[in-house]
C-alpha cells in the first residue's frame, strides 16, 4: 500500500498571505490612484479626511473582491501559465471553495460599508462593478473574443465614478471624461503586457489581440488608443488650471512618443521590450491624475471655455 503524502502545513502567517495575494493588491493601487483625484477634483479641493479613507477602505475591499472571484473563476488559466501560476488557487494555497465564500464576503462587506459611510449610489455603483467584472468580463468576454479588454477595462475605470459620486452624490460629465481616459488607456497597456505573456495566454486559450493578431497590427491599435487617451484628457483642461493643462499635456506627447516608438521598432521588425512601454504607461496615468490631484488642491483659476 502506498503512503499517503499530506500537504504541508501551512503557518498563520502564510495562510493570511494566501488570501491577501488573492485580492491581488498591485492591481489594487493602480485604482486608488485614480479614485482621490477624482474625489479632489469633485470637491473642488479637500473633501473630509475620513469621506477619502472611508471610500478607499471600501472600494479595496470591492476590488479585492473582484480579484478573489476573477481567481476562482480563472484557477484552469492561472495554472497553466508562467505569469499567474504561482497564485494561490494555481498552488492550492486556498481550497476553491474558501476563495469563493471569502470573494463574496468582501463584496457583501463593500456594499455595507461604502453605504453606511458614503452613500447609496457610490456602494451600488461598487456591486455593480464586482458583477461587471465576473460576469461579464471574466466569464464571457475573457475567453470568447479579442475585444476582452477594450470592454471588460470598464470594471477598471469604476473608482472614479464611485469616487466623485462619494463626494458629490451625482455623476457629472467631468467623471465621465474620468472614465473615458482609463477606459481608451487600458487596451494599449494590456497589450503591451499580452505581447511579452502571448505563448502564456495562447497557452490558456485565452484571445488577446496578440494571440490573434500580428505585432505590427497590435502596436498599431497601442498607438491609436494612445493618442485617444491624451486628446481625452485634455478634455478636463477647462475646469482645471494651467498646470494640469502643462502636466497632461507633456506626459501625453510623452506616451504617444513612446507608443509610435515601439510601432516602429516592430514595423522594421526589431526587437522590442513591451514591458518597458506597460511600466511606462503606468507611469503616465499616475502623472496624469496626480497632475489633476495638485490642481484641485492648489484652487488656481480655472481655464474655462475655450482654454
Amino acid at each position: 500500500m502506498s503512503a499517503v503524502t499530506e500537504a504541508p502545513a501551512r503557518s498563520p502567517r502564510q495562510v493570511v498571505g494566501a488570501y491577501v495575494a488573492l485580492t491581488k493588491p498591485r492591481v489594487i493601487e493602480l485604482l486608488l490612484i485614480t479614485t482621490i483625484p477624482a474625489m479632489l477634483l469633485a470637491a473642488r479641493g479637500l473633501p473630509p479626511l475620513w469621506l477619502i479613507a472611508c471610500t478607499l477602505a471600501g472600494g479595496t475591499l470591492a476590488a479585492g473582491s473582484a480579484n478573489a472571484l476573477n481567481c476562482y473563476v480563472d484557477a484552469d488559466i492561472d495554472s497553466v501559465m508562467k505569469r499567474t501560476s504561482a497564485r494561490p488557487l494555481a498552488k492550492d494555497s486556498i481550497p476553491p471553495r474558501n476563495a469563493l465564500i471569502f470573494g463574496i464576503v468582501l463584496g457583501v462587506v463593500a456594499f455595507a460599508f461604502l453605504w453606511l459611510t458614503t452613500n447609496l449610489m457610490s456602494a451600488v455603483f461598487a456591486v455593480a462593478t464586482i458583477l461587471f467584472y465576473i460576469f461579464v468580463y471574466t466569464l464571457v468576454l475573457k475567453r470568447r473574443t479579442s475585444q476582452n479588454i477594450i470592454w471588460g477595462g470598464i470594471a477598471g475605470c469604476m473608482p472614479v465614478i464611485i469616487g466623485w459620486s462619494a463626494v458629490t452624490g451625482t455623476v457629472e460629465w467631468q467623471a465621465l471624461v474620468m472614465f473615458g481616459v482609463i477606459f481608451f488607456w487600458t487596451p494599449p497597456h494590456t497589450w503591451a503586457l499580452a505581447m511579452k505573456f502571448k505563448e502564456d495566454y495562447a497557452r490558456a486559450g485565452v484571445p488577446m489581440l496578440p494571440v490573434v493578431a500580428t505585432a505590427q497590427q497590435v502596436t498599431r491599435q497601442i498607438v491609436i488608443y494612445s493618442w485617444i487617451t491624451v486628446l481625452c484628457t485634455l478634455l478636463l483642461a477647462p475646469v482645471t488650471s494651467w498646470v494640469y493643462l502643462a502636466v497632461a499635456a507633456a506626459s501625453g506627447v510623452w506616451f504617444a512618443v513612446f507608443a509610435h516608438r515601439l510601432h516602429g521598432v516592430v514595423r522594421r521588425g526589431g526587437s522590442t521590450n513591451t514591458m518597458k512601454f506597460f511600466h511606462m504607461s503606468n507611469l503616465y496615468l499616475m502623472l496624469v491624475f496626480c497632475g489633476l490631484a495638485v490642481d484641485a488642491v492648489l484652487g488656481l483659476p480655472v481655464l474655462g471655455w475655450p482654454f
